[in-house]
């Protein structure tokens, strides 16, 4: 793997920030002691244009190359926050914060961008500027968003930006990406379906809210299944079911019902959206149910820019012969699909090796092994995209 030398040189070194990231983990918006560790980093670096609190903890950062004789600037993109998880791995740097965890992996993705920075530094070996982004809040908070509406693309004339994320079960360091898109829009709803209670040795005295509500999750499966195109991707996901009694013996009320929705078009997510409300109403009232519907749109889907992804992708070939260029797109949500809706560029995945867990688990680890080629990744970015004559 021809990793530039300088991080070879420093892999341990960045392998002990990501750890104490890990150790020390926080959810969303509240990201201080994060933060502060990456300013107080980036300062070490000699790197004195440093902007906090953009859309709200957020840290922004400028390296100027030798020359700025083309006046154009790359952003390149880490996330810091953690999640609300408790950690099982046992690992002598696990979280010390019990019921937080970084099991996302944006540790590893925060520590590689410190990486890149502090060699970019170093050897300035561009004609331009490169805009370090630390957000806080991708996890459901959309602080990739609060940067954009903060002002994070025009105030400092940011023409691409890129990002990273690590990919359990891909051999470590390997490159995946595409064009178009790769993540999904996620949206999330709520629906309370409301009847009669009442005992369960009289249902005719009742309305059975238990089975309005098993027949409305049986029926949202005909969304995808019926109503969207076969070649386009849909999944309609009830995750939760409760009621408002746990007794053997009563008809509830109320039954709750709570999912997502995730689709890679938006077309099909304006369908997708209308045949909810329409799938719910009806179904509830066939058996004599009401359903209140709160459906909330999450992340839009994240969209490959052409142009920008060949190049990152041939970055990536430079560090990691063999990059997956059209990787199939994942139905998860990321919230970097904001700032590819602002500016041109693209969102590449990084193996993470092909043992362990998966994201959001509280098994999970980011691979330090990865460390090298990710910051390589996004050194070769800037030294090429901006590249001095």
């Amino acid at each position: 793997m021809p990793i530039k030398n300088r991080f070879a040189e420093t892999h341990a070194e960045i392998t002990a920030w990501r750890r104490h990231l890990h150790e020390h983990p926080e959810l969303q918006f509240d990201v201080h002691e994060t933060a502060k560790f990456v300013e107080d980093k980036l300062r070490s670096f000699g790197i004195t244009d440093i902007t906090t609190g953009i859309g709200q903890t957020g840290v922004v950062a400028v390296i100027e190359g030798r020359s700025n004789t083309s006046g154009r600037a790359i952003g390149l993109r880490a996330d810091m926050d953690a999640l609300p998880i408790m950690e099982a791995t046992g690992l002598p740097y696990a979280s010390k914060t019990p019921g937080k965890m970084h099991a996302c992996g944006h540790d590893g993705h925060t520590a590689m961008l410190l990486g890149a920075a502090q060699y970019l530094a170093e050897t300035r070996n561009f004609d331009g500027r490169c805009v370090l982004i630390f957000q806080p809040a991708e996890e459901g908070g959309g602080g990739g968003n609060e940067m954009v509406k903060d002002g994070l693309m025009d105030r400092w004339s940011i023409e691409e930006v890129y990002g990273m994320h690590n990919m359990p079960f891909y051999p470590v360091g390997q490159f995946a990406t595409c064009k178009g898109a790769l993540l999904a829009a996620a949206d999330q709803f709520d629906i309370i379906i409301e009847g009669k209670g009442g005992h369960a040795a009289a249902p005719h005295e009742a309305i059975d809210t238990n089975l309005g509500a098993a027949h409305v999750l049986i029926a949202l499966q005909s969304i995808a299944s019926r109503n969207v195109d076969p070649v386009k991707q849909a999944v309609v996901s009830v995750c939760t079911v409760r009621s408002d009694t746990d007794s053997h013996n009563v008809l509830p009320q109320t039954v709750k019902l709570r999912g997502t929705v995730r689709t890679l078009d938006e077309n099909v997510r304006d369908l997708a959206e209308a045949r909810l409300h329409e799938i719910v109403t009806h179904t509830a009232a066939a058996h004599h149910c009401t359903a209140e519907i709160d459906y909330e749109r999450g992340y839009p889907v994240t969209v490959n820019h052409n142009a920008q992804t060949d190049f990152a992708a041939d970055m990536a070939e430079k560090v990691s012969p063999g990059v997956w260029r059209d990787t199939p797109p994942i139905m998860a949500g990321e919230d970097f699909s904001y700032m590819l809706n602002a500016r041109p560029g693209n969102y590449m995945m990084i193996g993470n090796g092909e043992e362990g867990a998966t994201v959001h688990h509280p098994m999970y680890d980011f691979n330090d092994d990865a460390i090298p080629a990710g910051c390589s990744w996004f050194a070769e970015l800037v030294d090429n995209r901006l590249a001095a004559e």
